[in-house]
């Protein structure tokens, strides 16, 4: 995970906080208190800078790959636009498709979650069903949509966290939630309809 040490460096870390929503929000605020907004509106500078160009700013599709049932269907739909995709995956998957990036991380709680956060920019569509992983996308501008087409919102995101946290509580005390329904040719077509909504439009 991305850690910020005493001198302010940015290291990886093996260790996975519980919340990861909590957990960037947390360091950016002790962030800011340690950088004064003269410092953060130049480092800002700096990185707008460096994304106006062209191919950096360019859209691409992050995958928070290891349980994603659609894949084919974001393959297909990107390689019809030009849009590049990146599918992240711990080493428990051996995956390739003769198009996406792939990238592999280490085994454990969030590591993909992490690893997509370092490569995410503002516009970027990332497609994940992970809701703390979706909140910190949307705080980056980035558009999410979870692989049954429920696209993620400022509007709705905070009741999908409460409910997170409320299956979280039942389980720590022994209960049981519900789990997923069995998936359908519908969800399917679902989640393409809502993804090639959010997709640039091409000339």
């Amino acid at each position: 995970m991305l850690q910020y040490g005493e001198s302010g460096s940015n290291e990886f870390h093996s260790a996975v906080p519980d919340d990861p929503y909590t957990y960037v929000e947390d360091i950016m605020e002790d962030w800011k208190k340690d950088n004064s907004a003269e410092d953060i509106a130049e480092i800002k500078a700096v990185y707008d800078s460096f994304f106006a160009d062209d191919e950096n700013t360019r859209t691409k599709i992050l995958v928070d790959a290891d349980a994603c049932p659609v894949k084919e269907i974001i393959v297909r739909l990107a390689r019809l636009r030009n849009i590049p995709v990146t599918m992240l995956f711990d080493t428990s998957h051996d995956y390739t498709d003769g198009y996406s990036e792939v990238i592999t991380v280490d085994k454990g709680p969030d590591s993909v979650d992490f690893a997509l956060m370092v490569l995410l920019n503002p516009g970027d569509i990332v497609i994940t069903q992970d809701y703390g992983l979706a909140a910190i996308a949307l705080g980056n501008d980035a558009k999410v949509i979870n692989q049954n087409g429920l696209i993620f919102t400022n509007d709705n995101i905070d009741e999908m966290l409460l409910k997170r946290h409320l299956s979280k509580t039942v389980r720590r005390r022994g209960g049981k939630t519900k789990g997923p329904a069995k998936r359908t040719k519908a969800d399917d077509s679902r989640f393409e309809a809502a993804f090639e909504q959010l997709l640039p439009v091409t000339e």
